[in-house]
C-alpha cells in the first residue's frame, strides 16, 4: 500500500496522515461475533446449515447476476437502487453467509426462485420490534423478521442472543437488511452486565461491540467464531477439523492497545474562507470540531477524549494533542488521521548519539524499559520489547497491537513447530530450519531464532525488511542465523532450496486476504514438516486450509493433516480474534 507524497503536519510538528475528502454516510455493518442461541449441539441452526462453501456458491453468483442486471437499468434506477456485491471474505460477506445460515437452505432458494430476495419487507426507516436469534461472526446480532413478514434478517448492533429489542431499519441487502439499535426492551440478564463497561462512549463508538460481557463469555464467542469459519468456509468434512481448543486470553483486558488512530474533519469551506483564521481556545471549540473516532455504522466522527482500550500513554498524549489541533484547526486544508503509537523510551546511548546497536546492552535497556514515550510522527521509530527480544520498526508500518499477548503468542508457535499431539518428534528429525513467511518486522523470525539454526523472513515491504534486520542486530542475532530477504513471499521456496524439508518449519502470517492458490502450490511441493498458519481473518485462514488439505490429497507418500486450531484475543472488548493453525505433514 503507497503512502500519500505529502502528509500535513500537526502543531508539534508530527507527520500526519492526510484523510481522503468525507463521503456521504456509509451504513455498513461493524465487526460482529459468533454466539447462537439457536445452535444445536452440532453447531447446526435450527433453521438449516450449508456445510461447505461449495454449496452456498450460489448465494454469491446470484448476488453478481443481479447485480449485472441493475447495469442494464436507467441511470436513475442505478444509483437508486444499487445492488452490491460483497467482496469475498470481507465482514459484509461473512454477514451474508450467517443471514442465509439462519434462514434455511430452503427459504433461500425459494426466495432466489421468486425473485423476491432483494425485496425487504419493510419501509424505508421502519421501526420495528424483534427478537434476536443469534449472533454473526462479526459481532453484530442477527434477527428474523416478525410474522406475517416473508423470511428475512435484521442484522442490528451491540444487541444480544434473545433480547427483544426495537430498531429502525436503514438500508437492505440480499434476504437481510440493516437496522440501528433504538432500545433493548427485554435485555439478556445472563450476559448483558452494563456495570461491565469502561468507556462512556461505549454503544455509540464503532470501535468496541463488548465491553457488557465477561470476559470469559467474549472467549467463547470468539472460539465459535473459529468453529463457524472451519464448518463454513474451509470446504473440509468435519472428521478433518480438529476440535478448536478454548480461545488464549489476553493478559490485559484494558490499556492495552499500542496503536490508535483518531482522524477528524477539515474545518468547513465557509470558515475557511474566512479572511481571518482565529485561534481557537481549548474551552470555546467550534461545535463542527470532532477528533475522535467513527460513530456506528457510519463515517461521522465522534469527538472521544480518551479510549480505555488505549495504552496509558496514548491517552496522556491524546488530550495535549488535542488541544494544539484546536487552536490550529484553521490550518488545515484536508481532514487528518493521527498516528500516536507506545514506545519504549530510548536509552541514553541514542540520544548521546552513540551506536543504536547498544540499545541492546542490559543496562541501558533495563532503564529503558520501565519508561514510555508516544510516537506520533509516521516515519518515527519505535521501539517495543516481546519477551527478552527488542524490536525497533517505523511507527507506520505493522506490527501487533497488544503487546501484553505476544509472548504467549510466540511461545504457542514455537512450542505447536516442536512438539506434536500426534506424535513424539525423533531427535533427528528435530527442526533446524525455520521460514517466515510474510514477516513483517521479524516477529516470529526473531523471537524463535534462538531454537533454530538457520532462519529466513521474507516480506514484499523493503522498509519492513530493514527494520527486520536491524532488529535481529540489536539482538545479536548474526547474519548467517537470521536473514530477512523482500520480496513476494509467492516466490519464496525459491530462496531456501538449500533447506531440509522433514526439518524445516513455516510460519504463514499473511494480510487479512489470505495468501493465494501459487504460494500454496510452492508450499506443497516444498514438503516443510510443520505449516503454522496465523491469521487475523479466520475466514481466509479456513478457506486457505482447505485448499491446502484437499490439495495434498493428491500428493505422492506424504499428506498434511490439521493438527489443531486455536483463538488469541488480540482484541479485547471487540469481536475480533486471531487465529492459529498447525498443519503437519504425515
Amino acid at each position: 500500500m503507497s503512502e500519500p507524497p505529502i502528509r500535513p503536519h500537526s502543531p508539534d510538528g508530527s507527520v500526519l496522515q492526510q484523510r481522503p475528502e468525507k463521503k456521504p454516510r456509509l451504513e455498513s455493518s461493524l465487526r460482529a461475533s459468533p454466539d447462537n442461541k439457536m445452535l444445536n449441539s452440532d453447531n447446526t441452526t435450527q433453521h438449516g446449515s450449508v456445510n461447505n462453501l461449495e454449496a452456498d456458491t450460489g448465494l454469491v453468483i446470484q448476488q453478481a447476476t443481479a447485480a449485472t442486471k441493475v447495469k442494464n437499468t436507467s441511470r436513475k434506477n442505478k444509483s437508486k437502487h444499487k445492488r452490491m456485491v460483497p467482496e469475498p471474505y470481507t465482514t459484509e460477506f461473512v454477514v451474508a453467509r450467517d443471514a442465509a445460515l439462519l434462514l434455511g437452505k430452503e427459504s433461500v432458494d425459494r426466495a432466489s426462485a421468486d425473485a423476491t430476495d432483494w425485496n425487504a419487507p419493510f419501509e424505508p426507516r421502519e421501526e420495528v420490534e424483534l427478537v434476536v436469534s443469534c449472533l454473526s461472526s462479526t459481532g453484530d446480532s442477527l434477527s428474523l423478521a416478525p410474522s406475517p413478514r416473508k423470511p428475512w434478517v435484521v442484522v442490528t448492533p451491540l444487541a444480544l442472543p434473545g433480547e427483544r429489542i426495537r430498531v429502525r431499519v436503514y438500508r437492505h441487502a440480499r434476504l437481510y437488511s440493516y437496522a440501528d439499535l433504538l432500545e433493548v426492551i427485554t435485555p439478556n440478564a445472563d450476559w448483558r452486565d452494563m456495570t461491565r463497561v469502561q468507556c462512556k462512549y461505549f454503544g455509540k463508538c464503532a470501535g468496541c461491540q463488548y465491553q457488557m460481557l465477561s470476559y470469559d463469555r467474549q472467549l467463547d464467542l470468539k472460539r465459535n467464531v473459529v468453529v463457524k469459519a472451519y464448518e463454513n468456509f474451509s470446504g473440509l468434512s468435519p472428521s478433518s477439523i480438529p476440535v478448536v481448543r478454548s480461545t488464549i486470553a489476553s493478559p490485559l483486558q484494558y490499556g492495552y492497545r499500542t496503536k490508535i488512530t483518531p482522524h477528524f474533519d477539515a474545518p468547513p469551506k465557509k470558515a475557511q474562507k474566512a479572511a481571518v483564521k482565529p485561534t481557537v481556545d481549548s474551552m470555546d471549540r467550534p461545535d463542527w470540531l470532532r477528533i475522535g473516532f467513527n460513530r456506528i455504522g457510519t463515517r461521522q466522527v465522534m469527538d472521544i477524549e480518551e479510549c480505555p482500550i488505549a495504552t496509558p500513554i496514548l491517552n496522556e498524549t491524546l488530550g495535549p494533542l488535542r488541544e494544539r489541533i484546536t487552536a490550529n484547526i484553521y490550518t488545515y486544508k484536508k481532514g487528518v488521521s493521527l498516528l500516536l503509537r507506545d514506545s519504549l523510551e530510548p536509552p541514553p546511548s541514542e540520544t548521546q548519539g552513540e551506536p543504536p546497536a547498544s540499545f541492546a546492552n542490559a543496562d541501558s535497556l533495563s532503564v529503558a524499559l520501565d519508561k514510555h514515550v508516544c510516537i506520533t510522527d509516521h516515519k518515527g521509530s519505535v521501539r517495543e520489547r516481546v519477551g527478552d527480544k527488542v524490536f525497533k520498526y517505523t511507527a507506520g508500518s505493522f506490527f501487533q497491537n497488544n503487546n501484553s499477548v505476544l509472548v504467549p503468542l510466540t511461545s504457542y508457535v514455537r512450542d505447536a513447530i516442536f512438539q506434536s499431539s500426534t506424535s513424539s518428534i525423533s531427535s533427528s528429525l528435530r527442526p533446524t530450519h525455520l521460514v517466515d513467511a510474510y514477516c513483517g518486522s521479524g516477529l516470529f523470525a526473531i523471537t524463535l531464532a534462538p531454537h533454530f539454526d538457520k532462519v529466513t523472513g521474507i516480506e514484499l515491504s523493503e522498509d519492513s525488511i530493514r527494520c527486520a534486520t536491524h532488529s535481529a542486530e540489536l539482538n545479536h542475532l548474526p547474519p548467517k542465523k537470521c536473514t530477512f530477504m523482500a520480496g513476494d513471499a509467492s516466490n519464496i521456496f525459491a530462496t531456501v532450496q538449500g533447506f531440509p524439508r522433514d526439518q524445516t518449519a513455516l510460519i504463514i502470517d499473511p494480510p487479512r486476504k489470505g495468501t493465494d492458490e501459487k504460494f500454496i502450490d510452492q508450499l506443497l511441493q516444498f514438503k516443510c514438516a510443520t505449516v503454522v498458519y496465523v491469521s487475523c481473518n479466520v475466514h481466509t485462514q479456513a478457506r486457505d486450509i482447505g485448499m491446502i488439505l484437499r490439495k495434498s490429497e493428491m500428493m505422492e507418500g506424504q499428506r498434511y493433516v490439521l493438527e489443531s486450531l486455536v483463538g488469541f484475543d488480540l482484541f479485547p472488548q471487540t469481536a475480533h480474534v486471531e487465529s492459529v493453525a498447525v498443519l503437519r505433514l504425515v
